[in-house]
C-alpha cells in the first residue's frame, strides 16, 4: 500500500480517535424497558433501544470531554410518560455538564394528532426545532373509554361483576353507558395530576407563569410557523439544516455517532480494563416487567411479554443467596394480573429483607394493583410523577348469555353433579349461595392485599382502606398519600440501595437471573438452579389458554369471554397511555 494512502488512513483512525463527538439517538422506535427475557423475543428486538443503555451511555458522555453535543430525533412509537420523565432529567444533567442538547421532530405527534408527550420531552432541550411542514400536537390529555353496556341489552346478554371496591372499574365498559362516579372523580384527578406536571414543565422552558401555558394548550394543535410565533420552538429547518446548526457549535470536524455504539464501545472498553478486578460488593438488577402471571417469564399471544412468577421469585432468591449482593433493586413495570403470582414474588421480597438484603423498588410507566402487590413489602419505594399506580383492590366476574343465544335458537342442558358445579356456566347467572363464594373470594384476596400495603407501608388498616379501593394514583399523588417513598428514576432507586447497604457509588449492578444460554437449553437441576430462573421456550407461550387458566382458574373462559384481562383479578382497568 503507497505510503501517502497509509498516512492517509492512519490520519483518519487518529481523528476518529481524538476529534469531537456529536451523539444521535433516534426514538422513533420507542424505547424499551429492558431486554426481553426469552431468546427469541431477544433476537427479534436486538436492534430496539433499551432505556438503562440510553441511560449508561449519557451518563458516560456528561463526563467526556470529546462529547460536544447531543441530537436527539423525537416523535414515533409512544414513549411511555415515566419513561420520558427518566429521560428528561438525563438530559437535563447532561446540558447542564456544558453540553448543548437539540430536540428536533418532523412532527411532535403524528400529523395533526396529539403531540403532548413528544413535546414535554423536548422540553428538556437545549432547542427545539421542527421542520417546517410539520405540526405541533400540545392539545391537552384525553382519557376516553368505550362502553358496551347499551349494546348487550339489545341483544340480552348480562354481565355480572363483583370488585373491592368502587374504584375497581376494569369490568364497567360492560356493565355501565359511561363513568361510575368513582371511576370519573379517580380519572379526572389523574389527568389533573398529568397535565400538571407537562403545564410544570413548559412554563418552566418558556419563563412564563401555568396560566398562560393553559391558554397555550387551550389554542393547540399549533401549525409550525404558529408554534415557532408562540415560541414553543425555537427554529424551523429540515435535517440538514438541525445538523448542520449543530456542526457550527461542535466544531467542523465533528463526528456524528449514535448513542448507543458510543455506550456499547465505552462498556466493553471499561468491562476488558476490569477484568482482573474483583468485585465483592455488588447491587442486584431485577427486571419485573409485564403482566404477572404463574410460571415462567415468555411470551404470550395476548400481551407480548409477561413475567412468571417462577423466574422472578427465583432471580430474587438468587441474588438473596449471592454473598456479593449487598442491596436489591427490582425494577417495575406491570399493570398487575395473577393474586397467587404476585403473592409469591411479595413473599420472596420479604424473605431478601429478612436474609439482611435491603430491597428498593424502581417503579416504571405502570406499578398497579399486582405491579403494587409485588413493590408494597420493599424498603423504599422510587417512582417517577407520572408512574400509574395503587389500584390496591381485586374483581371477578362472567357474562351471563342464556338469552342472548336463546334469541337466536341456541340451547343448553346439563347434567351436574355437586352444588356449584355449574357454576361458572355463561347460560345462567349466580345463585345466591354462588354470590357468597364470590364474595367471600374477593372479601379474603383484598384483606390480604390490604393487610400486606399496612404492614408494608407503616399504616393503619383504616388509612389503606381511604387509599385503596381500587383506585388509581400518579406517583405524585402515590408519594403524597404515602404510597412510595421518593420521586426519582432507577438511578435514584440504585442510589438509594447503595446508601442502604453502605456501598460506595461507583458498586457495579448485576443482573438477575444470571442464566448462561445452555441453562435455556438443558432442564434445570432444581427449582433453585440457573436454569430455573430461565424463561421458557415451551409450545405453552403460544397459547392463550394457559395464560388465561393460570391467572382466572375456572373462571378462565368466562374472562376470556367476557373481554376481562387474561392476565388474573389483580388487574390494572384500561389502558393509561398518553400522547
Amino acid at each position: 500500500m503507497p505510503e501517502p494512502m497509509i498516512a492517509a488512513r492512519l490520519a483518519k483512525l487518529r481523528q476518529q480517535r481524538t476529534a469531537p463527538l456529536i451523539l444521535e439517538l433516534d426514538l422513533t422506535d420507542g424505547i424499551a424497558e429492558t431486554r426481553p427475557a426469552d431468546p427469541v423475543s431477544a433476537v427479534l428486538a436486538r436492534h430496539r433501544l433499551v432505556l438503562s443503555d440510553v441511560l449508561d451511555g449519557l451518563r458516560r458522555a456528561r463526563a467526556d470531554g470529546r462529547v460536544r453535543a447531543l441530537i436527539v430525533r423525537v416523535g414515533g412509537r409512544p414513549i411511555g410518560l415515566a419513561v420520558v420523565q427518566e429521560l428528561r432529567r438525563a438530559i437535563r444533567e447532561f446540558s447542564d455538564a456544558g453540553k448543548t442538547t437539540v430536540a428536533w421532530a418532523e412532527s411532535y405527534g403524528g400529523e395533526f394528532s396529539a403531540g403532548n408527550v413528544p413535546y414535554y420531552l423536548a422540553t428538556a432541550f437545549d432547542a427545539i426545532w421542527l421542520q417546517p411542514s410539520g405540526d405541533l400536537g400540545l392539545t391537552g390529555i384525553t382519557v376516553e373509554r368505550v362502553f358496551l353496556r347499551g349494546a348487550l341489552d339489545l341483544i340480552g346478554a348480562d354481565f355480572q361483576v363483583a370488585k373491592r371496591h368502587e374504584y375497581k372499574s376494569a369490568a364497567e365498559q360492560l356493565t355501565e353507558r359511561g363513568f361510575s362516579e368513582p371511576a370519573r372523580e379517580e380519572t379526572q384527578r389523574l389527568t389533573a395530576s398529568v397535565i400538571e406536571q407537562v403545564t410544570g414543565a413548559i412554563a418552566e422552558r418558556r419563563g412564563i407563569g401555568r396560566e398562560q401555558v393553559s391558554q397555550l394548550i387551550n389554542r393547540g394543535p399549533f401549525l409550525a410557523a404558529q408554534a415557532l410565533e408562540a415560541g414553543l420552538v425555537d427554529s424551523l429547518g429540515y435535517r440538514d439544516e438541525v445538523y448542520a446548526s449543530v456542526r457550527q457549535q461542535a466544531g467542523a470536524d465533528a463526528i456524528l455517532q449514535y448513542l448507543g455504539r458510543y455506550q456499547r464501545s465505552r462498556a466493553l472498553a471499561e468491562r476488558a480494563r476490569n477484568l482482573a478486578v474483583r468485585h465483592d460488593q455488588v447491587v442486584g438488577l431485577i427486571h419485573a416487567t409485564g403482566p404477572i402471571r404463574q410460571g415462567r417469564s415468555g411470551r404470550g399471544p395476548l400481551s407480548g411479554g409477561a413475567m412468571g412468577s417462577d423466574t422472578i421469585a427465583a432471580a430474587i432468591r438468587s441474588a438473596t443467596a449471592d454473598d456479593q449482593v449487598r442491596a436489591i433493586v427490582m425494577r417495575v413495570n406491570s399493570p398487575g394480573g395473577s393474586y397467587v403470582a404476585s403473592d409469591t414474588i411479595w413473599r420472596e421480597v420479604v424473605r431478601a429483607r429478612a436474609a439482611g438484603k435491603p430491597v428498593v423498588i424502581s417503579m416504571g410507566n405502570v406499578a398497579a394493583s399486582g405491579g403494587y402487590y409485588i413493590a408494597m413489602a420493599a424498603d423504599v419505594i422510587v417512582a417517577q410523577p407520572a408512574t400509574i399506580t395503587g389500584s390496591i383492590g381485586v374483581l371477578t366476574g362472567k357474562p351471563v348469555l342464556g338469552e342472548a343465544l336463546r334469541r337466536i335458537g341456541v340451547t343448553s342442558d346439563s347434567i351436574t353433579l355437586g352444588a356449584h358445579s355449574a357454576m361458572y356456566s355463561q347460560f345462567k347467572p349466580f345463585t345466591e349461595d354462588e354470590w357468597e363464594l364470590v364474595n367471600d373470594w374477593l372479601d379474603h384476596i383484598y384483606a390480604d392485599f390490604t393487610g400486606k400495603v399496612a404492614d408494608g407501608r407503616g399504616m393503619t388498616a383504616e388509612r389503606v382502606h381511604e387509599l385503596a379501593r381500587g383506585r388509581v394514583w400518579t406517583g405524585a399523588d402515590a408519594l403524597a398519600n404515602g404510597l412510595v417513598d421518593e420521586l426519582g428514576g432507577l438511578d435514584r432507586a440504585v442510589a438509594a440501595a447503595r446508601g442502604r447497604a453502605g456501598l460506595p457509588t461507583t458498586a457495579p449492578l448485576r443482573a438477575y437471573p444470571r442464566v448462561r444460554p445452555v441453562d435455556r437449553l438443558r432442564p434445570a437441576a432444581s427449582s433453585e438452579s440457573r436454569g430455573a430462573a430461565a424463561a421458557s421456550l415451551g409450545a405453552q407461550n403460544l397459547l392463550a389458554r394457559n395464560l388465561l387458566t393460570e391467572s382466572w382458574g375456572p373462571a378462565w373462559r368466562l374472562a376470556a369471554r367476557a373481554g376481562l384481562s387474561p392476565h388474573g383479578p389483580l388487574s390494572l382497568p384500561g389502558s393509561w397511555t398518553f400522547e
